[in-house]
């Protein structure tokens, strides 16, 4: 949650009063339209609900969306899943108010009443009803919208009254006032009780960032309202040891950022509920609430990169899979709404086959999730339904009834989920019932093995195992879905573009930052390409009748296609040098890219294009299940074949690096190294957990120089590193008995104490650089648990150390990674292979040990469980 006193260092400044000052301005401004209404009797119209959505979309949408990603950085599950959402809420409000304006300054003359009434199917038959006359359902969709975001906002209420009793008042006067906006688009008088509740959330919000603001600059809290709760979390309900157990092996994977999973099961939430109202004729329009549930799917996006960020390759995938499918279904019905008519794309639907690929890939998580709880199995099983349901060979007179239950009964199972994942991840135990394991995870991984038979070794890139699945999904879906059959009509063209350009190009792009991020600058080259060709083939191949796309025009695709050709060509050599599938995979989308240059010459032949989209969409199954299950298990359980052609190693001395190369094993190699960090430079080095930059703490001008090769924050000060407890009992610290023994217990360890700062820093030989680490009062000390490091403070004496990654990136788990993304800003690496763990030390702040408390700041690769364990036995045996 928020950070102790006396050490914000492990955190960014205190994103709460930017969340609830966003929440509090945004009810104003919502406010001042409902009472100007209320006294004028003149309801807001045109532009003035214009500027007032622009305004929402700035303040409560991008403003608070900010506050969200700090706080995921800040380990704050609650505020995080908490302000994402609400910025969802505000932006998706907002584009209402903006389309109302818009829509009030333009009516469409065409009478809504006549179609209120009839129903989708209706709508299907009716050819006396033109496309182009569909109004858009404004206040309808809102209050679509709307709704689950009351369901959702009760629900963040009642787990912030777990946490602290400044927070409820606000998301609960939010509840309410969701409810009376709700009812105030059908009856005016709800927009008064709306107002009244909007100044309370306006109070509220002050007071509650005011208390904030205050708190972090006296380092305590000096206002009520923070730092005790309504009522103790634990009184929910008792842990489960199979579900805790299942919830600590997740954990063990990253904690330096908030757990996304309940702002993923949040957007599974609202997305569904408002198809669900579509699907059941509440609006026969999605035209507004495809913003709605575009902004929802982008803030799941959201949850999958967080997911991503700890290195949770099930997570990250799962919500992005499920992103893309809301946002394909969004758009491909947004189209029949607008565009191509209910008539016409009855007619042409049942050739679409795309949605075959998302049954398929929710089947591969329900495997991949058979070691999970049974909360997450039972998801993805109602979610193989939902995709199931989408079919579009299904008659449409059973289609959206099918659609709507799947919709209804997946929200309901992610409201659920929502709650559970987030209480039980504030706690950080199993409180609310998720299940327990249906298959062991040592049982899973032997039925998967039986895939491997053979035992060739296999290459591995575990940097960029993460967004591989994702990688093999958005191409998967894109291939499958651009098959057709010579004539397909115009209509097919309109319904295809979303299903291609959604996740061939725009979720595909995403796809290649994680990997520029996850330090694979290489492995993004064939993402990116792919969006240029997926992309490409949208606008060409089936929206090109829109663009009326000329004769010239054509041949220059058919140039474009010669270069894609060309760079294509190089991309097998490349996959040539990974694995078998990938080398499948670029070589069979050679030949697509043929039969592109064929298309825009006029001399397409169709079956081979279709053979070869279908032989591409398999292969991407299969290495969209390769990549899940082998990250997930960080092994190679289910093959994906040796690397065509073997990469000679050079001889170091044949190899140019950006900075100097150190063999962790050799004593010339720690020499070296000791002997740049007393010349003031700024090394990478290796610890218990993850490689670190180091810095001698004798040249406070190194330590300063961390700072821009990281672009770290100068609020967040920077931990000192020792070889023993021995050094820091030479300095003879004013430490309790307590204390000591806690210390004696955990280190040398993946643990890190903050403590009180004093003078005898100098006697430890902290010196000049006295001021440049810790913070005023307080200061982290980390005795790792390796020789290498261990000796090498024996040669320099006390090190300033910070994780070895550019700030706010992934942690750096191999030396390669370290001088790939910041040899060029540095001295040197000393290299030790693979580190021992994927995640930094775990935080512990002892500065009220005495007080018989301590507290959590970060979970790194030590469980909070364990470390109160620990403290918990010291604290008994010192009675």
């Amino acid at each position: 949650m928020a950070s102790a006193s006396g050490f914000p260092a492990s955190f960014y400044g205190e994103p709460g009063v930017l969340g609830l000052l966003a929440n509090g301005i945004s009810a104003f401004l919502v406010l001042l339209q409902n009472f100007h209404g209320a006294r004028t009797g003149v309801p807001a119209e045109g532009v003035e609900n214009i500027l007032a959505g622009v305004h929402l979309i700035l303040i409560g949408g991008v403003c608070q969306l900010v506050a969200g990603l700090i706080s995921f950085r800040k380990y704050d599950h609650l505020s995080g899943t908490s302000f994402v959402g609400y910025a969802a809420l505000w932006g998706s409000y907002g584009a209402t108010r903006i389309f109302l304006g818009a829509n009030q300054q333009s009516p469409n003359l065409f009478n809504e009443s006549t179609l209120i009434n009839n129903t989708i199917q209706d709508l299907f038959t009716d050819t006396s009803i033109n496309k182009t006359d569909i109004p858009m359902f404004i206040k309808e969709s809102a209050i679509a919208g709307l709704v689950p975001y009351i369901l959702l906002s009760f629900l963040l209420a009642f787990c912030s009254a777990t946490v602290n009793y400044i927070m409820p008042f606000v998301f609960g006067a939010i509840t309410l006032t969701l409810i009376f906006e709700a009812i105030g688009l059908v009856a005016g008088w709800a927009l008064v009780v709306s107002g009244v509740l909007e100044l309370l959330i306006l109070l509220f919000a002050i007071y509650g960032s005011s208390a904030l603001l205050i708190k972090g600059l006296a380092q305590r809290y000096v206002l009520k309202g923070f730092g005790n709760p309504l009522f103790n979390v634990l009184l929910l309900g008792t842990t489960n040891a199979s579900s805790s157990q299942s919830l600590g092996q997740e954990k063990k994977k990253n904690t330096k950022y908030a757990e996304p999973m309940a702002l993923g099961f949040f957007c599974d939430t609202v997305s569904p509920f408002i198809f669900a109202f579509y699907a059941f004729n509440y609006f026969p329009s999605v035209s507004v609430a495809a913003i709605w549930i575009t902004i929802n799917s982008a803030a799941q996006l959201l949850a999958s990169y967080y997911a991503y960020l700890r290195q949770d390759c099930y997570h990250a995938t799962k919500f992005g899979l499920h992103c893309v499918f809301w946002l394909v279904k969004t758009w491909e019905e947004h189209v029949v709404s607008v565009t191509v008519g209910w008539t016409e794309a009855g007619e042409v639907r049942h050739a679409m086959v795309g949605n075959w690929f998302f049954v398929s890939a929710a089947l591969v998580f329900c495997i991949a999730s058979l070691h999970k709880d049974t909360l997450e199995l039972v998801h993805n099983s109602f979610f193989v339904l939902v995709t199931i349901s989408t079919i579009s060979q299904i008659p449409i007179e059973r289609y959206y009834i099918f659609f709507g239950v799947t919709c209804s009964l997946f929200t309901l199972l992610s409201y659920y989920g929502t709650f559970a994942r987030l209480i039980n991840t504030i706690a950080e135990k199993s409180l609310i019932p998720v299940g327990p394991q249906p298959v062991s995870t040592e049982s899973l991984q032997k039925y998967l093995s039986y895939l491997k038979r053979s035992k060739i070794e296999e290459s591995e890139d575990k940097g960029a195992q993460l967004p591989d699945a994702l990688f093999y999904l958005s191409n998967g879906v894109a291939a499958l879905s651009a098959i057709h059959s010579i004539q397909p009509g115009l209509a097919f063209f309109d319904l295809t573009v979303p299903w291609v350009l959604i996740p061939g190009a725009i979720i595909q792009a995403y796809v290649s930052r994680l990997q520029v991020q996850g330090g694979q600058r290489f492995g993004s080259v064939i993402p990116s390409f792919y969006v240029a060709i997926w992309a490409t083939w949208s606008w060409f191949r089936f929206a090109g009748h829109r663009l009326q796309i000329s004769t010239e025009s054509a041949n220059g695709f058919a140039a474009g296609a010669i270069a894609f050709l060309v760079i294509n060509a190089f991309l097998i050599l490349v996959a040539a040098y990974n694995n078998l599938v990938l080398l499948a995979l670029t070589t069979i989308m050679e030949v697509i890219i043929v039969c592109f240059l064929l298309s825009a010459l006029g001399r397409l032949p169709y079956q081979l294009e279709v053979a070869m989209l279908a032989i591409f969409a398999i292969i991407c199954l299969y290495g969209m299940l390769a990549s899940l299950v082998n990250s997930i298990f960080s092994k190679t359980l289910i093959p994906v074949g040796p690397s065509l052609i073997k990469n000679k190693k050079k001889k170091e001395s044949e190899t140019t690096y950006p900075c100097f190369i150190a063999n962790s094993r050799e004593t010339s190699g720690l020499l070296k190294t000791a002997k740049s960090l007393e010349n003031n430079g700024v090394c990478g080095i290796p610890t218990d957990t993850v490689y670190a930059l180091a810095a001698s703490c004798k040249n406070p001008s190194a330590i300063e120089k961390i700072y821009s090769i990281k672009d770290r924050p100068a609020e967040k000060p920077v931990c000192i590193c020792i070889s023993s407890v021995e050094q820091l009992v030479a300095a003879k610290p004013p430490f309790s008995p307590l204390l000591w023994e806690f210390m004696r217990n955990v280190y040398p360890g993946g643990i890190s104490c903050i403590v009180p700062k004093g003078e005898w820093l100098l006697k430890l030989g902290v010196g000049p650089a006295y001021d440049r680490v810790g913070t005023r009062d307080s200061i982290m000390i980390r005795v790792p648990d390796h020789t290498t490091t261990a000796h090498l403070c024996e040669f320099t004496g006390p090190l300033a150390i910070t994780s070895a990654n550019p700030s706010g990136e992934a942690d750096s788990t191999h030396h390669d990674m370290v001088i790939n993304r910041l040899g060029h800003k540095i001295d040197g690496v000393l290299c030790d292979g693979e580190s021992n763990e994927l995640v930094a030390s775990t935080v512990v702040n002892c500065l009220k040990i005495d007080e018989g408390t301590i507290s959590i700041l970060r979970e790194g690769c030590v469980p909070a469980l364990k470390v109160r364990q620990i403290f918990e036995r010291v604290k008994s045996n010192m009675l």
